[in-house]
């Protein structure tokens, strides 16, 4: 039986394909979850919780909401790249503490879809489209989902964007 949380139950009142996996409870980065599902790395996404620049608050209230990266396991946010894609002049990282402060989920748990309808803008790195499905968090530590890009893109109202680069983790393999 697989683990069942919100997000689950929410994919399986959509209908949504999905494949669940138990992993291990403990914060694992995207590079071991691919080790430990015996998966290309290229296929495990995390995502990156980012800010916007303070200066962006002279536009509506909505523009001021932190976004989520999702990008493949190997790369890296290019911060440049992502504030460019969304018309920014500069966004920001925070710290892991930061980022569960903002999303209310643990690191190694954060998950676009747990954070449907709480108003954040989702950007999946365009590498996405190559892959028919993607592994992503699901919500909580320990639990892993392989999901369709398409009904990912459409559940999280998401668009693609070129937003990261390859990172030196790939030599870790």
């Amino acid at each position: 039986m697989s683990p069942a949380n919100n997000v689950t139950r929410m994919l399986d009142a959509k209908k949504v394909p999905y494949t669940a996996f138990e992993t291990p409870s403990e914060k694992l980065g995207a590079v071991e979850t691919a080790q430990f599902l015996n998966v290309p790395v290229e296929v495990v996404y995390k995502t990156v919780v980012i800010t916007r620049a303070q200066e962006s608050n002279k536009t509506s209230a909505g523009r001021k909401k932190p976004l989520l990266a999702v990008i493949p396991g190997n790369h890296v946010v290019d911060l440049k790249l992502l504030a460019n894609e969304i018309g920014e002049k500069k966004v920001h990282l925070p710290t892991e503490k930061e980022a569960e402060q903002i999303t209310g989920l643990r690191a190694g748990g954060i998950s676009p879809l747990a954070l449907i309808n709480k108003g954040f803008q989702v950007i999946v790195d365009e590498s996405a489209r190559t892959h028919g499905s993607i592994h992503i968090s699901g919500g909580q530590r320990g639990l892993n989902i392989l999901l369709p890009v398409d009904d990912l893109i459409s559940l999280t109202q998401a668009r693609y964007g070129r937003i990261s680069i390859p990172s030196n983790q790939t030599t870790l393999l």
